[in-house]
């Protein structure tokens, strides 16, 4: 094997949304600069995700200077939205999570996000990320915080488990579904030059110069099924994964991290197993 290497490096502005693909970016406490800090909620503040709307994948979030975006989807015209004055809060839920959320300040931002959707939703931005939402306090240490991602600040694969795992799929019932392309995960840091599986063991590592913390490995859910370029939906990898990847009664791939040090991180930078 080579040296492990950070191959390619994904923020996604609004959660669920098609993701960038930066050569750098910023590594702040609750996780990559940009990253999920907004979101869709819909009439009774739950976040929305692919889970709900597939086609929530086909949309795309460029990330503007000062923190706001500008959006694009099939058929619709792109909308400008800047960040919204923190003049007052709307409760959201994602997952188990109560947050308190600052919606967009132009009405016409949630109706251009629910008329894509064909549903009520709103779009919602993270005014405070260091205060408004601690990570799942069994897998938390003191004062750690998360964006609006699923759990945790940032989530690695490895392009050797990947390969392992298309290995498994072309054994499989639904071979022709194969080989999945890295984007079925919705990864933050992509990492080149290990043994398949070898982040199963990992605890701390560094990239470039800044370290993390393995917080637990990543349960995996349908948004896995959807193909990110067409929002169908399939049967893998979850098959495979029920099949080979199995723990504590999730199907897993991929591990989430906590940031230990604030920094920058870059494609091409060493990635080092600390313990």
């Amino acid at each position: 094997m080579g040296k492990a290497q950070l191959q390619s490096i994904h923020v996604h502005p609004v959660k669920a949304f098609r993701g960038l693909a930066p050569r750098e970016a910023v590594v702040e406490p609750w996780g990559l600069a940009g990253d999920r800090r907004w979101a869709l909620i819909d009439d009774g503040g739950k976040v929305v995700t692919q889970r709900q709307q597939p086609r929530v994948a086909l949309a795309a979030a460029e990330l503007l200077p000062g923190g706001g975006v500008r959006l694009s989807a099939p058929g619709m015209e792109p909308l400008t939205v800047p960040v919204p004055r923190p003049v007052g809060t709307v409760p959201m839920q994602i997952f188990r999570d109560k947050v308190e959320a600052v919606p967009a300040e132009d009405p016409a931002v949630h109706a251009w996000c629910s008329a894509y959707l064909g549903a009520d939703v709103r779009l919602v931005h993270m005014d405070d990320p260091a205060t408004r939402r601690p990570v799942d306090p069994e897998y938390a240490r003191e004062g750690e915080t998360v964006s609006f991602a699923d759990g945790y600040p940032l989530l690695v694969t490895t392009t050797a488990s990947l390969d392992a795992l298309n290995s498994l799929i072309a054994q499989g019932d639904h071979a022709a579904e194969g080989p999945l392309p890295m984007n079925r995960f919705r990864p933050n840091v992509v990492v080149s030059g290990t043994e398949a599986w070898a982040e199963d063991h990992w605890s701390r590592l560094a990239i470039g110069e800044v370290v993390f913390r393995v917080a637990k490995t990543c349960g995996r859910c349908v948004v896995t099924t959807t193909d990110q370029a067409s929002a169908e939906r399939g049967r893998e990898p979850l098959l495979t994964l029920g099949r080979h990847r199995r723990l504590g009664g999730k199907l897993v791939f991929g591990q989430n991290l906590v940031p230990l040090s604030p920094g920058v991180i870059r494609v091409g930078d060493p990635v080092t197993v600390l313990e």
